[in-house]
């Protein structure tokens, strides 16, 4: 799995262009190199993005536009232009963590601080088919969605949104240095940093590191039975992946408990991660119903809709 962020080059990351492997009708099981679109292009326009609190919620109003450079948009892999958005979502200011965790609907997880969502999902199935239980992973590098340095690409609507870190974004928070940045808020209210945090979670005076997923890759092969896809497990797919505990640092919901410079006695937050699942793939409290599609951000038929001219599948939907 490509890592889009290290340590030891914090954020001096560069991409050698690599060839595009032919994935008809998106019915790849096996890996391959992906063109990552250089951020060379200015920043769309001007960023419009407020975050005030009303009463007991915190309500964001935003444009989406970056502000920051980005990728070509259209480019050979991702047919679409940013546009200007019109947001409006609403969080409670308290959140509260559940029992049991709620799973990503097709849906944003959340909204970054410059007012981009985060929007890791995908309309892609195995065959097209959204009842085969397999739904293959933006990132994982089955085929190429066009995505930019930023770990980002475009919807048919216009909307610019991560599917990972979003690296300019950090690098500008953290001023290139490891801290632990808040970079948004998630639907449920609880905030969303990454991919520092402490050695110790409640200890702020301990050591900052990049946190782990608590994903793993499952081992063997994908099962074949009722023309199911087969093939190592790799991580084209999302169910190529199984939460297990205690191997990272972060729960199945890729978040802890731990003190942040914004609160400092402590509270639940997110991790956005190197690795699978990049941005969470489950809330810890309600999702906000602001924050359901409906026909709003993101447009029809779950995430992305579909792409491509005159309604026409151009490579898989954001």
């Amino acid at each position: 799995m490509r890592n889009f962020l290290s340590v030891a080059g914090l954020l001096a990351v560069t991409f050698a262009p690599v060839p595009l492997a032919a994935h008809p009708n998106h019915q790849a099981t096996q890996r391959t190199d992906v063109t990552v679109v250089p951020a060379t292009e200015p920043a769309p326009g001007e960023t419009q993005a407020t975050f005030t609190i009303e009463g007991d919620r915190r309500v964001i109003r935003a444009n989406g536009l970056p502000d920051h450079a980005t990728g070509r948009f259209p480019n050979a892999n991702n047919p679409h232009r940013i546009a200007a958005q019109s947001y409006r979502y609403s969080v409670p200011l308290r959140p509260v963590v559940n029992a049991r965790p709620t799973p990503l609907p097709a849906q944003p997880f959340g909204i970054a601080v410059n007012g981009v969502l985060f929007d890791p999902g995908t309309a892609e199935y195995w065959h097209n088919d959204r009842q085969s239980g397999w739904h293959y992973d933006a990132k994982g590098e089955g085929f190429s969605l066009g995505l930019d340095a930023n770990n980002a690409h475009v919807q048919p609507n216009g909307a610019y949104h991560y599917h990972g870190i979003p690296i300019a974004l950090l690098a500008r928070l953290s001023r290139g240095q490891p801290a632990l940045v808040l970079l948004g808020w998630a639907a449920d209210g609880f905030p969303i940093y990454g991919p520092w945090g402490h050695d110790t979670a409640r200890d702020s005076a301990s050591n900052l590191r990049v946190l782990k997923s608590s994903y793993q890759l499952k081992k063997g092969a994908r099962p074949t039975a009722r023309s199911q896809p087969g093939g190592t497990y790799d991580g084209i797919f999302e169910e190529d992946f199984e939460y297990v505990a205690g191997s990272g640092d972060l729960d199945e919901c890729s978040g802890r408990f731990g003190v942040t410079p914004e609160f400092p006695e402590g509270t639940f937050h997110y991790v956005l991660t190197e690795d699978f699942p990049f941005v969470p793939r489950a809330f810890r409290g309600t999702p906000d119903a602001s924050f359901s599609r409906r026909g709003g951000p993101g447009g029809p038929g779950g995430p992305g809709g579909p792409g491509g001219p005159k309604g026409k599948k151009r490579g898989p939907p954001p």
